[in-house]
């Protein structure tokens, strides 16, 4: 068990290096105490990875200190490799011949070991002093995750050392300018739209480097679209052709050096065509449920809109309003050719109109004038309820309701039902007659203005509104033969 000393001291040593610069060195190399002949070796003696019963004398507090920081050795600026350098003291005992560092990848679990040794006689003088050891010819990677043991020679059980130590990353000054395994270096790309695939290679990267691309769709974090694929270090610039099924805004290529939390380069070039994404509309007919799925986030609003059929305008229906990104949804939503989508964002706005090509169930509203009446019709093909508004026009879905009438249908088949509206509650200047759906949540109306009376009304006064309107039953109506 390790001193109370040389707990303190590791803590300060490792509160000391925190935020300093790496530093230089132009060769490694070994050093042992001033005036102590030791020899340093690679040790790859198997029988020192097994312990021996410690004297009365070697306790764990004959190992002082043990002590890790990064170096770089540079060939000349941007050409530099990393080390790791190590500085460990021991307090002789006569039993005691040196000690050993052993470095273990937890990433690739490689072991590296490397001895100090003084011969017999100077030890038994060195008896009661410290023999302090510096090594820094561990190469190491970028981020690489060690762990690191310093152990006596011959090795006792329980009497070590152990430390974990994680490299410098490429986010870390020195190293991302220093090192050529965080040189991002530039992506060039090409479209091949008939293949459907994007063609990649790295420029301006170390030669010697091997490299990942990949297409990934950016969210919060960019999630993989295809696997990446490693360019080995015998081929650089070679193209690389990464298969996609849409161009979305947010499909990205992004590449990076081999090596673990390299810096990666991204380059989103599709990121402005938000256009394919209104595309993503989805309709359950069994939930009556209208949902926008998009693949990419998108900051925006989305509405529900009825389609006006003479300026092309799109009337936005009041408490539809939902705010992107992320997915939204309707629920009990009448199928309408006339009900649409709307989503606007900084760049513009966009109609989606679902129902546009008739493929689900929907209905008509259509007006006849019979003697002294009016007949508003409606022809469903499922069962449904409806209301019929007399209102005074103001502009188009938003008019004052006079008139309030429920209708409901039964039956699977094509169905109609009408209701009789008196002439002299129609002939009025503008009046329309609008039937809504009720029995959904969101249904844009049909509405009908300028409805032209016959000559012969004009002629007559407006008769008082004492002629009650006439609902009549649903009826079934029969399909054409084929």
């Amino acid at each position: 068990m390790l001193s109370g000393n040389a707990i303190i001291f590791l803590t300060l040593v490792w509160g000391t290096l925190e935020g300093q610069t790496i530093s230089q060195i132009s060769e490694c190399g070994f050093a042992c105490s001033e005036g102590v002949s030791c020899k340093s070796k690679v040790n790859r003696n198997i029988f020192n990875s097994f312990c021996r019963q410690p004297l009365p004398s070697v306790t764990p507090s004959v190992l002082e200190s043990l002590t890790l920081s990064t170096t770089t050795k540079c060939v000349h600026r941007g050409a530099c490799a990393l080390h790791l350098s190590v500085s460990a003291s021991l307090i002789m005992e006569e039993s005691l011949r040196g000690l050993e560092i052993c470095l273990l990848s937890l990433d690739t679990q490689e072991t590296r070991c490397h001895s100090a040794r003084i011969p017999k006689v100077s030890s038994q003088k060195m008896v009661g002093r410290t023999l302090q050891v510096h090594f820094d010819c561990f190469e190491v990677s970028v981020a690489q995750h060690l762990y690191v043991t310093l152990k006596t020679i011959p090795y006792y059980c329980e009497v070590q050392i152990s430390r974990e130590y994680r490299v410098e990353d490429c986010t870390d000054a020195d190293v991302g300018r220093n090192i050529p395994a965080c040189f991002a270096g530039r992506l060039n790309y090409n479209v091949d739209h008939a293949q459907k695939a994007i063609k990649v290679h790295f420029a301006d990267i170390p030669r010697s480097q091997a490299y990942y691309v990949r297409l990934c769709l950016k969210w919060f974090a960019c999630e993989d679209y295809s696997p990446p694929v490693l360019v080995n270090a015998e081929q650089p610039g070679k193209a690389v052709s990464l298969k996609y099924s849409q161009l979305l805004p947010c499909l990205c290529i992004e590449g990076w050096a081999a090596v673990p939390d390299a810096v990666r380069i991204q380059i989103c070039p599709f990121e402005n065509d938000t256009r394919i994404l209104w595309d993503y509309i989805f309709y359950n007919p069994f939930a009556q449920s209208l949902s926008w799925e998009p693949p990419c986030p998108v900051q925006g609003q989305v509405h529900l809109c009825g389609m006006s059929k003479t300026d092309d305008l799109c009337w936005e229906l009041s408490h539809t309003g939902r705010t992107a990104p992320g997915n939204v949804h309707y629920l009990q939503v009448d199928p309408q050719p006339w009900l649409c989508m709307k989503f606007t964002t900084l760049q513009g706005s966009w109609v989606r109109c679902p129902f546009a090509d008739g493929n689900f169930p929907g209905w008509k509203m259509k007006i006849h004038q019979l003697p002294d009446k009016f007949r508003a019709s409606f022809i469903s093909r499922s069962p449904a309820h409806f209301q019929v508004h007399l209102c005074n026009r103001t502009e188009p879905f938003h008019c004052h309701v006079l008139e309030t009438i429920s209708v409901g249908s039964q039956g699977d088949a094509d169905a109609i039902a009408h209701v009789d509206i008196p002439e002299a509650e129609v002939c009025s200047p503008d009046i329309c007659i609008q039937g809504w759906r009720t029995d959904v949540d969101y249904s844009v109306p049909a509405q009908m203005c300028d409805i032209r009376c016959n000559r012969s009304y004009r002629k007559r006064q407006r008769r008082p509104h004492d002629s009650p309107l006439t609902i009549h039953r649903w009826e079934r109506r029969a399909r054409a033969s084929p």
